[in-house]
């Protein structure tokens, strides 16, 4: 169902709130956009957001604003978590950390995703349910977000990757390193059964210079790529499933990001 006034202003609003965390212990800043008004007859969706702090950057309440007025997207409450100085620690794989030790607490943030801040949302909102939830994510946060929805999908729909860190690895380079050891990949190429999930993922052809194979191809698309070709190994299907943008002169930042949400926000809760 549709809001009744063809050509509204919608506003969103911005609010931030803190979530003391135990788990991690410290607060969390998170920044909330939700439509004004009460237009809407038709439930909410969620999207769970990875490196919060980057919202002015993204042009992301505009970009909202726009797809809701125009109809494009269906109700959306956004959810943004802030990194904090401890970033490297709590994104990457839960239980895995790199080869560095780096994601030590992924574990932790994991338990935060579900026990403190989706609880917390909730009791904010008064909604229990909504119609889909989906986390998403940039670089290092993407790799986050879709370790945490793939690892539970009862209670996440959808994930979405911008130009993800896949290359999170076991082992260093100058030490015997392969493909192998790239951990999404194996998370996924040993997770039974799959998922009931769709999953978004975008890469830039300038989100950097490294080309481990030397074939030509920089080590951003040829992870995600070949991570595509580990979903489609579990049944996942493109383009059901599975959607992937690479962006021509794009680069590993917000302004690329920002010009790639709209096209992930009207896949994920389009109309």
């Amino acid at each position: 169902m549709y809001w009744n006034l063809p050509e509204m202003e919608i506003a969103i609003a911005e609010k931030n709130i803190i979530i003391p965390s135990e788990l991690l212990n410290r607060d969390v800043t998170c920044t909330l956009l939700l439509p004004e008004g009460d237009y809407f007859a038709e439930p909410f969706n969620l999207l769970l957001l990875n490196d919060g702090q980057e919202l002015p950057n993204l042009h992301l309440k505009e970009t909202i604003e726009e797809l809701t007025e125009t109809q494009r997207i269906k109700p959306l409450l956004v959810v943004a978590i802030h990194a904090s100085e401890e970033r490297l620690q709590e994104y990457g794989t839960a239980g895995k950390p790199d080869f560095k030790k780096r994601g030590s607490k992924a574990a932790l943030y994991t338990g935060f995703i579900k026990t403190e801040l989706l609880p917390a949302i909730a009791t904010l909102t008064g909604i229990e349910k909504f119609a889909s939830t989906a986390f998403a994510g940039f670089s290092l946060g993407g790799l986050s977000a879709l370790d945490i929805a793939w690892n539970n999908p009862e209670l996440f729909d959808k994930a979405g990757v911008f130009s993800g860190s896949f290359w999170w690895r076991s082992r260093d380079l100058g030490k015997g390193y392969s493909d192998k050891d790239r951990i999404m990949h194996s998370i996924i190429r040993d997770t039974n059964p799959k998922p009931d999930l769709k999953i978004w993922l975008q890469t830039g052809t300038k989100d950097e210079t490294a080309d481990r194979n030397q074939n030509g191809i920089i080590d951003s698309i040829d992870d995600t790529i070949d991570l595509i070709k580990e979903l489609e190994q579990k049944g996942l299907k493109r383009p059901e499933d599975i959607r992937y943008l690479e962006m021509v002169g794009g680069n590993h930042n917000p302004e690329t990001w920002a010009k790639a949400m709209p096209k992930f926000l009207v896949w994920a809760f389009g109309r």
